[in-house]
């Protein structure tokens, strides 16, 4: 095509140079001063740029401020040459390797090009924004990285930290630069090091360089094939598509050997197939001689190493190599150069947004000084800081009435608790008396609130019907029993079997109740954090701060004291209100047990035992270990040691002969003497129930009278085939009777009453308590709260720090006020 082009008549001729009219020397002296001129005044806006961002950067991280400062962020593996590429780039050796630089600490490296300074002068940043006492000497630079390295992993007891350490070095012969040279992957920790390093220097790595205002400088050795690259990986995980990545292979000259022609070369500059064909990396190598050489030969060392690389691909690979299209990517200082030129792009492109960023910033720091103010003045305001105060207490209350009412803010995962972390948390890990764990609906959920308060309510239900009824020991049935029936009358076995399920009540309940008034002051304790938490998320979401007091801690811990107390005395209450209800239902004048639909559904025990019920005699009632027929009617199962007789049939009916020990005198107490002391025929005198406990209670004398009067001895006819014992009888009617006392408390009493108990005042009377504890005292206990020990000098300090930060930002403002008119 070119000689196509050039023999077409019509194509123009290029013009002959000698034919034309040369320039004058005072001509080219004045082009070549307008070219320096205009290249100073690129360099010194370059320099003023980056001189901005320099302090911008140090205030930052003095700050802990989060710009999207434009960065350079190196990653690769422990022995892919980051050191070695840092000295190069401040043309100055100090050991850095020797003392294994930046493996478990970043370091912001802020390299500043001065040309009157021939000898490097490096500083470290201290603690705030201001840099230390110039350093010279390089040894004295890597013991200092290394001290403070150990000093912060000890410190903090950690292997890994991301905290970086600032250097600012200037020198004559580097360029203007800012890189973070971070710890180099490791796949095995070293010796004496956690077996998590390696996996926390990748985290850490990942995290340094993922922001998208920061360049990537991947590096890797020459040696390692793309196929098999290990933390290329890691490199997409960071930057997927390399838009902000520059890949540096290092160690180039041990790759030069293996090329023969020029396809081999242009293959491998390439890396086809494994970057895209928009992605070019770089080819460096850099001198191997770690003697102890000056400054300036160790920089004419990389120069001549750049030189050698140039000079083999050209001279001893047949072809050479494409040089138009990879030549400015081969050699250190082909790098150097684009890396000054990329960063200085970047700077020129972020300028207008950091200049936007800043004046935010500055603003908000506004706000936070006119905060401090406000609570320094407000110490010596006692009207001010009390209604302050009210307001955030008020607010406190009003997010606790939201809370009880049912609110999902903030997050029930995160903030919630289960059944069992309640259990963990409050300290009481089961119900009293349950020995089987009580798992109620939702119990797996984390709630709070209304919604814990109502599930433990639900709990406290479950565990109280799952009680079975206690066991008594025929020592108290005995005591209680022949009691009753010496005082005589028409109902000894029913009064006694009343009184048992009464102290049987009263003994297994009131544990429950108790433990059900702590649990759920537990809920409601727990609702304080959750309210100051919704108050921080309400402020920050419509922007008040008016009345913010996370300053006064005495104030806040008095807050919560308050609170706790009234939760606490609620609890009080409402233990005493319960128990109140307690005593009602088991009071002896309680109709409860004597109910219609309760004794018609106990009939069937009092049809089996009116035979003997009514007998004013206490020879009559059986308290022995025989057996009992009622077992399979009792709500819980008797004592095991009961032994069952089996009743006489119609067909076969034998006599027991009596024992000695069992023929007794009818006027000795004994409450060892059997019911059947006579065998005889089965008579039917039972009294059905006839829907009435007087009427019922009339024949049953009525038939005990006319039993007494044919029977010298105490049912010595009917009593004589009646089967089991009054002691399994009693058991029988007071497990009914408790069952009755346990079902009225559930579900009549104790819900309302502990619902009206603690949800109720925390509605409505919340706010006037904590006011009459907190505000009903005179201004000097009021103050105390506020002026305690510290708390002004905390102010202060918090004060002064922002005003060192509003000062230097303010002074980055400035600057790039100006660095944005000039672009």
């Amino acid at each position: 095509m070119a000689a196509n082009a050039l023999s077409s008549p019509v194509v123009g001729r290029t013009p002959n140079p000698k034919s034309m009219p040369s320039p004058s020397p005072s001509t080219r002296r004045a082009a070549a001063d307008v070219a320096t001129a205009a290249a100073a005044v690129v360099a010194a806006d370059s320099k003023v740029r980056f001189e901005a961002y320099n302090r911008l950067q140090a205030a930052a991280v003095a700050f802990g401020e989060k710009l999207p400062i434009p960065e350079i962020v190196t990653i690769g593996g422990q022995s892919d040459g980051k050191s070695s590429l840092l000295e190069a780039l401040l043309g100055f050796r100090f050991n850095v390797r020797e003392v294994e630089m930046g493996t478990r600490r970043p370091l912001v490296l802020q390299m500043v090009h001065d040309p009157t300074t021939l000898e490097p002068r490096c500083r470290f940043q201290e603690d705030s924004e201001e840099y230390g006492s110039p350093m010279v000497l390089a040894t004295a630079i890597a013991d200092l990285i290394k001290q403070r390295t150990d000093s912060h992993l000890r410190k903090i007891q950690a292997a890994v930290s991301s905290k970086p350490i600032v250097m600012r070095a200037e020198y004559a012969h580097c360029p203007n630069l800012t890189i973070i040279d971070t710890p180099g992957f490791v796949l095995k920790a070293k010796r004496g090091e956690p077996e998590s390093t390696p996996e926390e220097i990748r985290s850490m790595v990942k995290s340094l360089a993922s922001p998208p205002h920061r360049l990537v400088l991947f590096l890797q050795q020459s040696s390692v094939e793309w196929c098999s690259s290990v933390w290329l990986d890691t490199l997409k995980e960071i930057d997927p598509t390399f838009r902000r990545t520059m890949i540096v292979i290092s160690k180039f000259d041990n790759r030069l050997k293996e090329f023969t022609d020029r396809w081999e070369v242009d293959t491998y500059l390439s890396a086809s197939g494994y970057l895209g064909d928009n992605i070019h990396p770089f080819f460096v190598a850099l001198p191997k001689d770690r003697g102890t050489i000056s400054n300036e030969e160790f920089r004419r060392q990389i120069c001549q190493v750049d030189i050698d690389v140039l000079r083999h691909l050209r001279d001893n690979v047949k072809g050479g190599f494409n040089e138009e299209k990879y030549g400015p990517y081969i050699g250190f200082s082909c790098l150097r150069k684009y890396l000054e030129s990329e960063l200085q792009k970047r700077y020129k492109e972020a300028a207008p947004a950091t200049l936007a960023l800043l004046e935010q910033r500055c603003s908000e720091v506004s706000m936070d000084l006119s905060r401090l103010d406000s609570k320094l003045q407000a110490t010596s305001d006692v009207s001010q800081l009390r209604r302050s105060a009210m307001l955030h207490a008020a607010s406190i209350c009003t997010h606790l009435r939201a809370l009880l009412d049912g609110a999902a803010d903030p997050a029930p995962e995160i903030w919630g608790k289960t059944t069992g972390e309640e259990q963990m948390h409050s300290g009481i890990g089961s119900w009293p008396g349950i020995n089987m764990p009580v798992k109620p609906a939702n119990s797996t959920l984390k709630l709070y609130g209304g919604a814990a308060f109502e599930r433990v309510m639900h709990e406290f239900r479950c565990a109280t019907y799952s009680m079975e009824y206690p066991q008594v020991s025929r020592e108290k049935v005995a005591n209680i029993l022949l009691a009753h029936a010496g005082r005589g009358g028409s109902s000894g076995l029913t009064e006694a079997a009343s009184e048992i399920a009464r102290a049987a009540a009263r003994s297994w309940l009131a544990p429950l109740i108790d433990t059900a008034c702590d649990r759920l002051a537990f809920v409601l304790q727990s609702l304080f954090d959750l309210a100051m938490e919704r108050n921080r998320n309400h402020d920050s979401k419509y922007h008040q701060n008016v009345e913010d007091m996370d300053g006064y801690v005495g104030f806040l811990a008095a807050l919560r004291c308050s609170y706790y107390k009234f939760v606490k005395e609620l609890s009080k209450q409402c233990k005493q209100i319960v128990r109140h209800h307690l005593d009602s239902v088991t009071s002896p004048y309680s109709h409860i047990c004597y109910e219609s639909d309760f004794l018609s559904g106990i009939g069937s025990v009092a049809n089996s035992t009116n035979r003997f019920t009514h007998f004013p005699g206490v020879t009559s009632f059986d308290l022995s270990d025989s057996g009992s027929a009622l077992e399979e009617a009792q709500e819980n199962m008797p004592p095991k040691d009961q032994q069952h007789m089996t009743p006489p049939t119609k067909g076969n009916e034998s006599k027991e002969v009596l024992r000695e020990n069992q023929l007794t005198v009818p006027e000795t107490p004994s409450p060892d003497l059997p019911a059947d002391i006579h065998g005889g025929k089965k008579k039917d005198n039972g009294i059905p129930n006839d829907g009435g406990p007087r009427k019922r209670h009339a024949r049953m004398a009525a038939y005990t009278n006319r039993n007494h009067q044919n029977n010298g001895i105490i049912g010595a006819d009917d009593m004589g085939s009646k089967t089991g014992s009054s002691y399994s009888t009693i058991c029988a009617i007071s497990a009914q009777y408790f069952a009755k006392m346990r079902e009225v408390l559930i579900e009549r009493n104790i819900p309302s009453a502990l619902n009206s108990g603690f949800l109720t005042p925390c509605r409505e009377k919340l706010f006037l308590a904590l006011g009459f504890e907190l505000f009903a005292v005179n201004d000097d206990k009021f103050m105390d709260m506020f002026v305690a020990p510290g708390a002004v000098d905390a102010i202060q300090n918090e004060r002064q720090s922002l005003l060192k930060r509003q000062k230097v930002l303010l002074s980055c403002l400035n600057e790039f006020k100006n660095i944005s008119r000039s672009l």
